[in-house]
């Protein structure tokens, strides 16, 4: 299934070093997962997308994000090594896609964007036939019709900016950043609007939806890591941070901490490098706010909040996805460190 990748740092960085040089970039990943396992789809190579503010954002020209979306592979991909290769940004969003749900086309090409704001998922939405005419209902007009494509992912981005405007803020402004809190809270609600969209119609848990989101309004960054299940992990999800990210040979890379300065925090489907501890493991049912290069996150507590601390769940639906892998393949790849802590203490000292 698809992969994303999020950069936001005090200092702008080259394209190249999240897409394409690192040797376990979100490109390479693409066709060569070391840590996700989907035997029934290894490749994501149904399109991609990379979007990214620009330094010298003009209000006049809207001032939101660039996006380049194609449909061929990433990997072989000449404009986008190219691009890469020549452009810098502070907050970079990218996307590898495997379908799930609407034609293979640009317009189905995360990430999404409308006015300031951007969007990515991972996973999927249930029974998302079932559903598509009762969200429309949902909808004013006006966030419909942003819709172009046929994939679950551009209606829950849809659903997203009509729940945030309901919620006092508009998504069409561009000369403010709205509230982080507001932010957080349009997607918690998003969430549950298209969990009880989904019960409404007959789904049921056995058929969970899979949730992570991404959006950014070109200041602040909210995530969800995200299953509408008690029992089963969320498809897997990951943030570092450092005061820098280099390459110290070809194509290897590591986050370097000279102080507990944060000066580029990254948020990644499956990490771009496997030193021990620059990854953090984000715990299912969780949203991830960056603000001001701060890392906030907070548990979503609702009918599938587990506040047991030692509580585990079942990767076997995430790993049938290809969206996670097996503990033992986290914990220790063959011949590679393992990955960082989970970040639960962290949850429990941010709501502490």
């Amino acid at each position: 299934m698809c992969r994303f990748l999020i950069f936001k740092g005090k200092e702008p960085i080259l394209l190249a070093h999240l897409l394409t040089r690192p040797a376990h970039s979100i490109i390479n990943q693409s066709f060569d997962s070391r840590l996700r396992l989907d035997m029934t789809r290894p490749i994501n190579g149904d399109g991609f997308g990379v979007g990214y503010y620009t330094m010298d954002r003009d209000l006049e020209l809207d001032a939101g994000p660039c996006v380049f979306c194609a449909i061929t592979p990433a990997w072989n991909n000449t404009n986008l090594a190219r691009l890469a290769n020549k452009t810098k940004s502070d907050l970079v969003f990218a996307h590898v896609r495997a379908s799930t749900s609407g034609t293979l086309s640009e317009t189905n090409c995360h990430p999404f964007a409308y006015h300031n704001f951007m969007f990515m998922h991972n996973g999927n939405l249930s029974g998302f036939s079932k559903i598509k005419t009762r969200l429309v209902r949902l909808m004013d007009e006006e966030y419909f019709n942003v819709i172009e494509g046929g994939t679950d992912s551009e209606w829950a981005f849809a659903l997203f900016l009509d729940t945030l405007n309901k919620l006092g803020c508009d998504p069409a402004r561009t000369d403010i950043h709205h509230p982080h809190a507001k932010i957080r809270e349009a997607i918690i609600k998003t969430i549950e609007i298209i969990k009880e969209v989904t019960k409404s119609v007959g789904v049921t848990d056995s058929e969970p939806s899979l949730l992570n989101f991404a959006v950014t309004d070109g200041e602040t960054v909210v995530c969800s890591r995200y299953i509408t299940s008690k029992t089963e992990e969320a498809a897997s999800l990951h943030f570092s941070s450092g005061s820098s990210f280099f390459e110290y040979k070809p194509g290897q890379y590591r986050m370097e901490r000279h102080d507990k300065s944060q000066n580029i925090i990254m948020v990644a489907s499956e990490p771009l490098t496997f030193e021990r501890g620059d990854w953090i493991t984000i715990p299912t049912n969780t949203i991830v706010t960056l603000t001001n290069q701060n890392v906030l996150l907070h548990p979503v507590i609702d009918e599938y909040y587990v506040k047991d601390p030692t509580h585990r769940r079942s990767s076997a639906l995430a790993e049938s996805k290809g969206l996670a892998s097996p503990v033992h393949m986290i914990n220790n790849p063959p011949g590679v460190p393992p990955l960082g802590r989970e970040g639960r203490d962290i949850v429990e000292e941010v709501i502490a």
